[in-house]
């Protein structure tokens, strides 16, 4: 199974439980992950990440020094282009048909989670923060709700460290 990160995990595990300098073994671990093949990040989701690095309070953010390692990028990024009928798809029947670029924005790089996850269906799942919130539409959609409407596994984060073996004092194989 391939685990698609969202970008709000790296973000909130860093910023809450598994802070880079506090558990700095979660970390090693992510990267042998996506060295494995086990854990990726769409270009999309990754960008999404590396879009904050030119401000201000990028100097002291530990997970962007983290991640603009050449060699962290090179392993954690997806190899592939994303599907453009499976994207068009999801944004038109998961999000809404004739969605504006107002919509898009609040939406952000969520769809493209969902149409990396429709490229192997039932090999790959969505590791995200999100809650199900069914009865919201349109731009207000989750992603685990859009993610179960093209029959997309997701987990949140804890379940993906389970079922991958994250510990601390694990060791490379």
């Amino acid at each position: 199974m391939l685990y698609l990160f969202d970008a709000n995990v790296l973000i909130t595990l860093n910023n809450t439980y598994y802070a880079i300098d506090q558990v700095p073994e979660y970390w090693d671990w992510i990267q042998y992950q996506a060295e494995m093949g086990n854990i990726k990040l769409p270009v999309e989701i990754m960008n999404e990440i590396l879009a904050g690095k030119d401000s201000q309070k990028a100097k002291d953010d530990r997970l962007l020094k983290w991640i603009i390692q050449p060699e962290i990028q090179k392993i954690l990024v997806l190899d592939e282009r994303v599907n453009d009928d499976f994207l068009r798809r999801v944004i038109e029947e998961g999000y809404g048909p004739e969605v504006t670029d107002t919509e898009l924005e609040v939406i952000g790089r969520d769809p493209f989670l969902v149409a990396y996850g429709m490229a192997d269906q039932g090999n790959r799942c969505i590791v995200t923060t999100e809650v199900s919130a069914p009865s919201r539409q349109r731009q207000n959609r989750q992603l685990p709700n859009v993610s179960e409407q093209f029959g997309i596994q997701w987990f949140p984060p804890h379940v993906a460290n389970r079922t991958l073996g994250f510990k601390t004092g694990w060791k490379k194989a």
